[in-house]
């Protein structure tokens, strides 16, 4: 789904994730995506290359949500269960820290204070979870830089303060986040994410539960449509 980021209106709609399944939308374009100045999306390969090819003017802006949903996957999972499973001969702390998973993933603004008192002594009591934890709330200032200089100053400092942290999944996660570094720092000029279209996705699948489901895909767009006309003028 493409929606306008000025209107938030959805404005197409397709099926896949693949440079194939975007390729229409380009089509239907035409020269006008010349004009585009920047497209918020994803950490999806396909759909960054497509627009690097389709769009010459514009730049990717990788979503901030993603990337850091992506490191919760990735990393603090990973230090989580290993932690857990380090643990098997103390059933209750290993209990603790594999119920920890919310904890850790909620950003701490909106924990309530038993749930903010319950991560204060998870982290206290766990010095890898820690490292991993404040390394992922430093990976989500990237997105608010004042510019890109001071961006990619503490890109810098958040790249060499991971690969040299110990943590496997950590340095790992790292290494495979530095190629999309560029999508990363644009955010610094052109400041768009993926929010609205979360919204709408949300609101389609409200949809599709209200229908049962729907056999005719062009019809189940136009409902997409319907639901998400944009600001009104």
């Amino acid at each position: 789904m493409v929606a306008c980021a000025d209107t938030q209106q959805v404005v197409w709609i397709g099926e896949g994730r693949s440079r194939e399944a975007i390729r229409p939308f380009f089509a239907w374009l035409g020269e006008s995506r010349e004009q585009i100045e920047a497209v918020a999306m994803d950490m999806n390969s396909a759909f960054d290359l497509e627009v690097k090819e389709q769009c010459p003017n514009a730049e990717v802006v990788y979503d901030r949500f993603h990337v850091v949903a992506k490191y919760g996957r990735e990393v603090m999972d990973r230090v989580r269960v290993g932690q857990a499973n380090q643990l098997r001969n103390d059933k209750a702390a290993r209990k603790i820290i594999k119920g920890s998973r919310w904890l850790l993933l909620r950003n701490a603004n909106n924990l309530k204070p038993e749930q903010a008192v319950k991560l204060e002594e998870l982290l206290a009591a766990n010095a890898l979870l820690t490292t991993a934890y404040l390394l992922k709330d430093q990976l989500k200032t990237l997105w608010f830089a004042d510019d890109e200089t001071t961006a990619r100053n503490a890109w810098q400092e958040w790249h060499e303060m991971a690969i040299s942290s110990g943590i496997e999944a950590l340095d790992r996660f790292a290494r495979k986040l530095a190629p999309y570094l560029e999508g990363i720092l644009s955010s610094a000029r052109h400041r768009l994410n993926t929010s609205v279209l979360e919204g709408m996705n949300n609101r389609i699948k409200v949809i599709k539960w209200m229908a049962d489901g729907y056999r005719d895909t062009a019809y189940f767009f136009l409902k997409i449509r319907a639901a998400s006309p944009g600001k009104v003028r």
